[in-house]
């Protein structure tokens, strides 16, 4: 655990910007979404209702902006080894990235948190096996001191539990794309978006 920490003194301390959000790099999601991005200083909570339907493809061109302005972004623990030429091709700097393993729940959220108070951090993905709102208000108090984006996965079940986290999304596929249910967002209404994989791409 303690690179995790020496990791996030050593990296270049970067100016933040004024923004609190960050554009989803899809029009129909920034309409949507109450700022018109992904919160940063935030935990954003991701529910695929099973893993594999593009549930991290949605996020790519947010991690693309993030990594070519020097960004750094972490994947804490991900279920599948990230798959370097799509990674390029969506335009993420593979420099900026750091992919982190981690052996139990407690080391993958500590890391989590270091990375967050980060400035340099732009972006943290994790997926823990089990998390409580404890955790998740830890995380997001951590959010709060880098300035970054906190992206947590949890399975669908998750839903029916109350959380800290400043945006909730359920994910469900479709023959070409994705619906996401919005149904926790800060100054915000619960409403659905469908985001087509052809979009995505585009972005």
């Amino acid at each position: 655990m303690q690179a995790a920490s020496e990791l996030a003194h050593r990296l270049p301390r970067i100016t933040l910007s004024a923004a609190t959000t960050l554009p989803s790099g899809l029009a129909t999601l920034d309409a949507a979404l109450p700022g018109g991005g992904w919160p940063q200083g935030a935990v954003t909570e991701l529910l695929p209702a099973v893993t594999g339907i593009g549930e991290l493809s949605l996020l790519m061109p947010a991690l693309a902006q993030l990594t070519q302005a020097g960004r750094q972004v972490a994947l804490l623990a991900p279920p599948c080894l990230p798959y370097a030429p799509a990674l390029l091709q969506q335009g993420v700097d593979l420099g900026q990235l750091l992919w982190i393993r981690a052996s139990h729940d407690a080391a993958l959220l500590w890391s989590a948190e270091q990375l967050l108070r980060c400035p340099a951090v732009g972006a943290v993905l994790l997926w823990p096996r089990q998390i409580d709102d404890r955790r998740v208000r830890r995380l997001q108090l951590a959010a709060e001191a880098g300035g970054g984006c906190a992206w947590l996965y949890r399975p669908a079940v998750a839903d029916r539990q109350s959380s800290p986290a400043a945006l909730r999304l359920r994910l469900h596929p479709l023959a070409d794309g994705l619906r996401l249910d919005i149904f926790k967002a800060r100054g915000g209404l619960a409403r659905a978006v469908v985001v087509h994989t052809a979009a995505a791409a585009a972005a």
